[in-house]
């Protein structure tokens, strides 16, 4: 008799798994609201310090990489492989360009003296400190969780190229898919809250 993968069990695998990062990131968030209630005022002042332009053209390109992921399960299992294989191209693309934009964001803060433990910040506001410290925790983290996702991408990527990755078995197409659909929703929340923050 012919064993099968285990979708459900896979599928269900990976819930477990981004439930625990939903509680990572919940936190952090929860951490961020106590310390906006105690220091509103500067939150706001040092959140106009952040570059809009490109915290919206980042969101923007999150968003795109998430429809051509989803895209890209729907196209393998329309044993549209070529297609599939462009989809995530594209959407692997994205996720260098959301790191290259962060890059040039977090040496600009560098290079005007703001970043963990300077004295710009040792010798600032106590609300200046924890507002950029939770920044470069919170952007950091998700920063690695795009590599994560990237490389998950790419596995994928390969994977399809190999035909080991097809209409009939695509679980770990699909549980990449969710990754990254997970570390897009995760920027929606990060987004407002340090570059939209009023």
């Amino acid at each position: 008799m012919e064993s099968r993968p285990d979708h459900t069990g896979t599928r269900i695998g990976m819930w477990l798994f981004l439930y625990t990062e939903i509680i990572l990131f919940g936190g952090l968030f929860v951490l961020y609201a106590v310390y906006f209630h105690k220091y509103p005022a500067a939150f706001a002042e040092n959140g106009k310090e952040l570059n809009r332009v490109i915290g919206a053209l980042n969101t923007i390109i999150l968003l795109v990489s998430s429809f051509t992921v989803a895209a890209s399960i729907t196209a393998i299992r329309q044993k549209a492989k070529n297609l599939c294989l462009l989809l995530l191209a594209i959407s692997f693309l994205c996720g260098a360009v959301f790191l290259i934009n962060k890059y040039f964001e977090w040496s600009h803060k560098f290079a005007i003296g703001i970043y963990p433990n300077s004295p710009a910040l040792n010798g600032g506001t106590p609300g200046k400190n924890i507002f950029f410290g939770l920044y470069y925790v919170i952007t950091g983290l998700h920063g690695l969780h795009v590599i994560i996702g990237m490389t998950l991408l790419g596995l994928s990527f390969l994977f399809v190229y190999q035909d080991k990755i097809t209409a009939q078995r695509f679980a770990m197409l699909e549980n990449s898919g969710l990754y990254w659909h997970l570390v897009d929703l995760i920027w929606i929340f990060v987004f407002p809250l340090f570059y939209l923050i009023l």
